[in-house]
């Protein structure tokens, strides 16, 4: 299945716990201010990857325990990141996303997209909502403002209410 990138990161310390392969898709519609990947936003750009290569590109970092979906907006593109995902999982891969959407807003969302209910179903972690330049920090693990949120994803789709952890 494909899938439209801006990049890969094979072995990252700074997008979840542990060593993680990171997944930066292209194309986001939030455009926050201050955002950390601007070149992602536009939809046009990037590369087409299919993702049983990128599958196979993660299986040759064994050190790389987890996977983190950023962007762009990863929840724009739920159909291929759901199919990578069942493989890693699988696997035993944690499986962790960034989305400017709220869980509430794709709590939503999955009434209409079964491929976005499909995502949330395979992740362990979600950062959830907007960059906010104005709510800035550098004190919260993985997280770039303190609006933004640590989901524990099957404890929250299991009570249908954000549980918050801290990794």
């Amino acid at each position: 299945m494909l899938i439209k990138l801006a990049g890969l990161v094979p072995e990252s310390y700074v997008d979840g716990p542990g060593i993680r392969f990171t997944i930066f898709v292209q194309g986001c519609p939030h455009h926050c201010e201050g955002c950390h990947n601007p070149e992602t936003h536009d939809f046009s750009a990037g590369r087409l990857a299919d993702t049983d290569r990128i599958y196979n590109k993660i299986k040759q970092f064994p050190l790389a325990k987890g996977v983190t979906f950023s962007g762009g907006e990863p929840f724009c593109q739920p159909e291929p990141l759901a199919d990578l995902a069942a493989k890693l999982k699988a696997d035993g891969y944690h499986l962790m996303s960034y989305t400017g959407y709220t869980f509430e807003q794709l709590m939503k969302m999955q009434e209409e997209n079964m491929h976005i209910k499909k995502l949330l179903s395979l992740l362990d972690v979600l950062v959830d909502g907007r960059f906010v330049l104005a709510q800035r920090t550098l004190e919260l693990h993985f997280r770039g403002s303190r609006n933004q949120r640590l989901i524990d994803v099957p404890s929250s789709l299991e009570t249908g209410v954000a549980q918050t952890i801290e990794l």
